[in-house]
């Protein structure tokens, strides 16, 4: 790689941003949604199931983001991913019919998902070393998009309607998308011809293959316990809902701060370790919530759920990034269309699970998944080691 044809710290700060902005956008479609409901008169069914477009849409981004960043380069895509992310907000924010908000959330998860795949790549991409712990950094700015922005509504919402908040948003990442266009990215990996040979042979590589079924696991426990938890609390310990939702938040507090020791104290350990470490943590979270009928213990395993959750991602994606140093972005999309597959089958089986045996039988699927997660992470430490020898 030719460090002298970008500047690191622009080309990090320009990841940090569309990321950022991935996030605050991604949670303002959930608050904004009753008002989408109103305006045009949803019935439940017909909420739900315009809203099942987004992760459509945001899988065709991360399939897509790949097999491009590597062709044709982190700049073209980022810009291109930004511009029509921008376009899907605006219309999201400015439909008038039922048609052209469908198509609107469409390209704003299909742009939203080119745009997390390739931040994540070009941040694994220029860091030579600690890639895990540069990822874990990055991944604090999605949080950050995440937990402000529900905030910023709550603070705007007396002052500006919804589509003009959403309008706005729009505006700030068609801006992201013109500092994507000024600033040096590094090179494409494969300017003369994309080896598909190459990109196909890579599906078979065993260590791709276990990163992507830990991220499988990984990103349908997220979806678990960030749309499962308020109503096991609300079941089990007799909250209420708002303050269930309240509880929440410390898991994403405990993930957030894990993350920013991660890119500081601890980017120096081996990633190996800290996932054992960080599963542990999981399990003893999952006891906390599972075992215990007091709220204090439900706040410590929701916290510690959230460390032990932090480092699955920049880790898993570190380990790729170092090994796939010809194709990262098709790698990355193979690992990432794989865990939003996870989230999506999981989501969907854990309604399964508890309309037929109750909200409580969730916990068992917490803990299944969690099985899965430690013999493969066992697995990877063992591939990992003999590869080294």
């Amino acid at each position: 790689m030719n460090t002298l044809t970008f500047n690191r710290t622009q080309v990090f700060i320009a990841a940090c941003l569309g990321i950022l902005i991935f996030g605050m956008a991604l949670i303002t479609l959930g608050s904004v949604q009753p008002f989408l409901k109103e305006k045009f008169s949803l019935s439940e069914a017909d909420s739900g199931t315009l809203f099942s477009i987004m992760p459509a849409g945001i899988l065709a981004g991360s399939l897509l983001f790949g097999p491009a960043c590597d062709k044709y380069g982190y700049k073209l895509v980022l810009t291109v991913s930004s511009l029509l992310f921008s376009i899907g907000i605006e219309g999201i924010a400015f439909a008038d019919s039922i048609s052209a908000l469908k198509a609107s959330i469409f390209i704003f998860g299909l742009g939203g998902g080119a745009i997390n795949g390739a931040t994540n790549a070009v941040v694994s991409d220029i860091s030579e070393k600690n890639k895990g712990a540069n990822l874990s950094i990055l991944g604090i700015f999605f949080g950050v998009g995440s937990l402000g922005m529900p905030l910023l509504i709550g603070l705007l919402k007396n002052y500006f309607t919804f589509d003009s908040i959403l309008g706005l948003i729009g505006a700030c990442t068609f801006v992201i998308s013109i500092f994507f266009l000024l600033i040096r990215f590094p090179e494409p990996k494969q300017k003369q011809g994309f080896p598909l040979k190459q990109a196909v042979s890579i599906i078979g590589d065993k260590v791709l293959l276990l990163v992507a079924f830990f991220l499988f696991f990984q990103s349908s426990f997220e979806a678990i316990i960030n749309n499962w938890t308020p109503l096991y609390l609300v079941d089990t310990l007799k909250l209420e809902k708002a303050e269930a939702i309240l509880y929440l938040t410390l898991y994403v507090a405990g993930l957030t701060v894990m993350r920013i020791l991660l890119g500081s104290v601890f980017r120096n350990l081996d990633g190996i370790k800290i996932m054992y470490v960080s599963l542990l943590s999981i399990l003893a979270g999952l006891i906390f919530l599972k075992f215990s009928n007091s709220a204090d213990a439900a706040m410590y395993g929701l916290i510690l759920l959230g460390v032990g959750l932090s480092a699955g991602f920049p880790i898993m994606l570190g380990f790729i990034g170092t090994r796939f140093t010809q194709l990262p972005g098709t790698a990355f999309s193979i690992v990432l269309v794989v865990a939003l597959v996870g989230n999506i089958l999981v989501n969907y089986l854990a309604g399964v699970i508890a309309e037929k045996s109750g909200i409580n039988s969730i916990m068992s699927l917490a803990f299944a998944e969690l099985a899965g997660m430690f013999i493969l992470c066992l697995l990877i430490g063992r591939t990992k080691i003999s590869a080294q020898n």
